[in-house]
């Protein structure tokens, strides 16, 4: 079944595998991040601080709501992995199908919700007045392209869970063009402000979706559906809200202490907002391995898991925390050297305040970033192991996290609080999650290998029966 278009990674040196699937993914992830760079910057250098503080002031509910269409769907591919390390084609093209019937439901009525309540949600939220119709007009056309995100994320996860992490990338690559050229001309010809950002970004993933659709159709004869495979099946929709909701929820959950945070950011002014949001957009440029690098453990763990490999999954953790670790020295090493040249990026030299916060915020948050690998590896490798209710608590504890710093210890420490949110919250994520993954593993070893060594010990017993039975022979 592993075809030209297709990588089995349950054969083979872990770390050649790893790097093999992780670097075509880590470019486009780093090419997404920077067109959104690009968005950012077009906002801040064009339309002004204000403008950009109006986008940067939606971040927290964008990933929670839009967080929760990708988890949904990222999840979704997790049983199609196991699948494919099963080497089971009929249960694969089973659950791609029911994976589209139930993304098509998720992004209806995701979007139906969230664009009713978006006015709502940003009062909650504490959004400065002189920023909120700005805020309105770019998260409200976010929220509308909800179907456009589902339908790129659940193929592309599809596409990376038969182990084919290139073409997503290359769909990607395609779409970030897109998407910047679309920017200068609704900013700066259609002169329609934040809201054309917005339009260039779900214009661009609807298209990227679509890139998708029509490369599975045409090369992976595989998932051609034979017979009722296509129809809904209620068995195999609950495996699949099983694996997609708690994922789903894990990215929400976590979101909601983001949006605590934002909520006490946004009461520190404008500028405050502004200098975040550029800390954030470099800072998420620079977090983007550690993005892959969970995207590569979820597929590798759901293959190997699926085809009983333990002893490849604990070598494929260790080999990519190798990698995060050493990649975390390298990323604060930049960061120290280069903060304040990247920054200019998005404002102009005159915003010195600015320009300080968000180093503060960079290297604060650089400090800490092999927690944050730990976090990826670990959390997606679980729930590419089938156990992603357990992750949820992970993002209980980063939600707590967050929650305390915006409750508590901005108001009294201010801008000092908001940069330690993040590491406390990954620090906290990984207290639970080492100890949930080892409890995993444990778990998988006894079902998985108590029947093999009943079966050895029966077997000892038959080979000294025959030996006993050859000595009373002779």
């Amino acid at each position: 079944m592993a075809g030209r278009t297709t990588k089995n990674m349950t054969d083979g040196s872990p770390m050649k595998l790893i790097l093999g699937f992780l670097i075509p993914l880590l470019f486009g992830l780093l090419f997404q991040q920077l067109y959104n760079m690009m968005d950012t910057i077009i906002v801040g250098k064009y339309l002004g601080v204000h403008a950009l503080a109006s986008v940067g002031s939606t971040g927290s509910i964008n990933f929670m709501i839009v967080g929760f269409c990708i988890g949904v769907c990222n999840g979704f591919s997790i049983p199609v992995a196991q699948s494919f390390g099963e080497k089971n084609e009929k249960a694969m093209r089973r659950y791609i199908a029911n994976s589209g019937w139930l993304a098509g439901i998720f992004s209806v009525v995701m979007t139906l919700a969230v664009c009713l309540m978006c006015r709502s949600i940003l009062g909650w939220m504490k959004t400065p007045e002189d920023i909120f119709d700005g805020a309105y007009a770019y998260i409200f056309v976010i929220f509308l392209g909800i179907p456009a995100t589902c339908l790129y994320n659940i193929l592309a996860g599809i596409i990376r869970s038969m182990g084919d992490s290139t073409t997503p990338v290359l769909f990607l690559l395609i779409s970030s063009v897109l998407n910047v050229i679309l920017d200068m001309f609704t900013i700066l010809v259609l002169h329609m402000g934040v809201a054309g950002a917005a339009w260039a970004t779900v214009i661009s993933q609807g298209i990227s979706g679509v890139l998708c659709f029509f490369y599975m159709k045409k090369n992976f004869s595989v998932l051609k559906m034979e017979g009722d495979e296509w129809k809904p099946d209620v068995r195999t929709m609950k495996t699949l809200c099983n694996m997609g909701i708690p994922m789903g929820l894990q990215y929400s959950i976590t979101a909601i202490g983001s949006v605590v945070l934002q909520t006490a950011v946004n009461s520190l002014g404008a500028a405050t907002v502004a200098s975040v949001t550029a800390a954030g957009k470099i800072s998420m440029f620079f977090c983007c391995p550690f993005d892959a690098m969970g995207s590569t453990m979820a597929t590798y763990g759901g293959q190997n898991v699926g085809a009983k490999k333990l002893q490849r999954i604990e070598k494929g953790v260790m080999d990519c925390t190798i990698l995060g670790a050493g990649y975390a020295i390298l990323a604060y090493v930049v960061i120290f050297l280069f903060s304040d040249t990247i920054a200019l990026l998005f404002v102009n030299s005159t915003e010195a305040e600015i320009l300080r916060d968000t180093r503060q915020f960079l290297l604060t948050n650089a400090a800490f970033y092999f927690p944050l690998a730990l976090v990826n590896i670990v959390r997606f490798m679980i729930q590419g192991l089938g156990y992603s209710r357990l992750a949820i608590l992970a993002g209980v504890s980063e939600m707590a996290a967050r929650a305390v710093m915006g409750f508590c210890l901005v108001p009294l420490f201010g801008y000092k609080a908001v940069c330690f949110a993040n590491p406390l919250a990954w620090i906290a994520a990984d207290l639970f999650l080492i100890p949930a993954y080892a409890f995993v593993m444990k778990h998988l070893y006894r079902i998985m290998r108590c029947p093999t060594r009943e079966l050895q010990k029966a077997a000892k017993g038959e080979k000294q029966r025959q030996k006993r039975r050859a000595r009373f022979v002779i």
